[in-house]
């Protein structure tokens, strides 16, 4: 009896926080459930060099980074693009992974895929992530990555402090494109 209770009121619970958050959840599921729009073109030569991680959403293959996160692209002979992400850990060792990207589309596509599994595997189409530049100010200084879901995002910049009026404008655009900027953490840079 006392179970079934327990049940009963946990879902009553459960309804009426739903209820409750439906008018949020509808004002954003109209900008998250849009199809993610990307810049209109990219330079990918202009792209290549080092790029310092200045926010990310949590995800399970960094976890074992605590702060100095940043990748270093450069172009490879066959068009593709070489990818190395480097990360300082908890213990204060140095953390790499290694991997390629490459374009999808034209060569001004700012859509590409990334992949960390070793080269035997890349035919397999699981191996590769979707890697979208969906903001990029005019100077290529300060960029967001994410994919078409928006589970993931990430904010990179040339420098490892950023201009906060640059930053927060960034932010706001993000915002408008469906990004839920609560999930976002500061990555630490010394």
């Amino acid at each position: 009896m006392i179970r079934n209770n327990l049940l009963a009121t946990l879902l009553c619970i459960s309804a009426l926080t739903a209820f409750a958050s439906d008018s949020t959840a509808e004002r954003d599921a109209s900008t998250s459930t849009r199809p993610l729009e990307t810049i209109p073109a990219l330079d990918v030569a202009r792209y290549m060099g080092t790029w310092y991680e200045i926010a990310k959403y949590p995800n399970w293959f960094q976890k074992k980074c605590s702060g100095n996160v940043k990748a270093d692209y450069s172009l490879m002979n066959d068009g593709r693009v070489r990818v190395v992400n480097r990360c300082q850990t908890a213990e204060s060792t140095l953390s790499e992974a290694v991997g390629e990207a490459r374009q999808i589309g034209p060569s001004t596509s700012p859509k590409l895929e990334v992949r960390f599994a070793p080269a035997w595997l890349s035919f397999l189409p699981f191996v590769w992530g979707d890697y979208w530049v969906v903001e990029l100010d005019d100077d290529y200084q300060l960029v967001a990555v994410s994919e078409p879901d928006r589970d993931y995002l990430w904010i990179l910049s040339r420098t490892p402090e950023v201009d906060p009026v640059s930053y927060n404008t960034l932010l706001t655009r993000l915002r408008q494109k469906g990004f839920d900027l609560k999930k976002l953490e500061v990555t630490k840079q010394d």
